[in-house]
């Protein structure tokens, strides 16, 4: 039989990386070999069992990169947009499948990812789930059925702890409701209204950022004309659906040519 793809965890003491011990804990497809945190973190030695508040584990928990990577199948990494640029070039070098679930990037952060997955195998989205991957591809349909008549919107909604806004998944329907009008993004966007902005543009894609609470994810896409308005809707209620979207994702790049990859490819659609 052959042996379960080992998987390394980077950002462990946070929301998503306990979430992700708890999925591959599970699964009967992967194996949790190691687990990454920043260097100074007071975890750095200890065992991930005893930190999460169980019983020994194995598990180290290391704030070296080569250490971590020695032997494994893949990366998993909702961590910040510094610590994934600095970790996809190692685990390039090394042969390990890199899935990327942080947002809030840079442009030269992307330049930086991109030139990683020249040599290793990538796998990056704005969002994990099934479901948003889903209503991007609708979100691009409808776009490309109706015309400037209909207004855009993109609204979301997340937890008072997150830090950079729009969202990457609002940017990911953004984005597809540009393609389906043959545009790009940049071109369409509007980030903020403040004060007297005069009418709206034809043909804009606007966005509209809520934090508060403990919201773990909400996305609407708005479609709005003279007469009726058409909602694409996706919530989240548990995190485990990005975590589990994530874990598909490591054991399908493996094997996979060296490139940058999304969810869509994963889920074939």
């Amino acid at each position: 039989m052959t042996e379960q793809p080992a998987i390394v965890v980077n950002g462990v003491s946070g929301r998503m990386g306990r979430m992700l011990v708890q999925v591959i804990g599970a699964s009967d497809k992967a194996r949790l070999t190691a687990v990454l945190e920043r260097p100074g973190h007071a975890w750095i030695g200890r065992d991930l069992g005893e930190m999460l508040g169980g019983a020994p584990s194995g598990v180290p928990v290391l704030d070296d990169p080569r250490q971590a990577l020695a032997g494994a199948d893949a990366v998993i990494d909702f961590t910040a947009p510094a610590a994934s640029v600095a970790l996809a070039p190692v685990a390039a070098a090394m042969g390990v499948a890199h899935v990327i679930g942080t947002t809030g990037f840079a442009d030269a952060d992307l330049v930086a990812i991109a030139q990683a997955a020249r040599t290793g195998v990538i796998v990056r989205a704005g969002n994990m789930s099934l479901g948003v991957n889903l209503l991007v591809a609708l979100t691009r349909k409808v776009a490309q059925a109706l015309d400037d008549d209909y207004d855009i919107e993109v609204i979301e909604a997340h937890h008072r702890h997150k830090v950079d806004a729009p969202s990457g998944t609002a940017l990911m329907l953004g984005d597809a409701a540009a393609q389906g009008r043959g545009a790009g993004l940049a071109d369409l966007a509007v980030r903020g209204r403040d004060g007297i902005t005069g009418p709206r543009e034809r043909g804009s894609i606007g966005f509209s950022a809520i934090r508060g609470g403990d919201i773990i994810g909400e996305h609407d896409v708005l479609f709005a004309a003279d007469g009726e308005r058409i909602v694409l809707r996706h919530v989240a209620s548990d995190r485990g659906v990005f975590a589990r979207g994530a874990l598909r994702a490591a054991l399908w790049a493996q094997g996979k040519p060296a490139g940058e990859y999304d969810m869509a490819a994963v889920l074939g659609l």
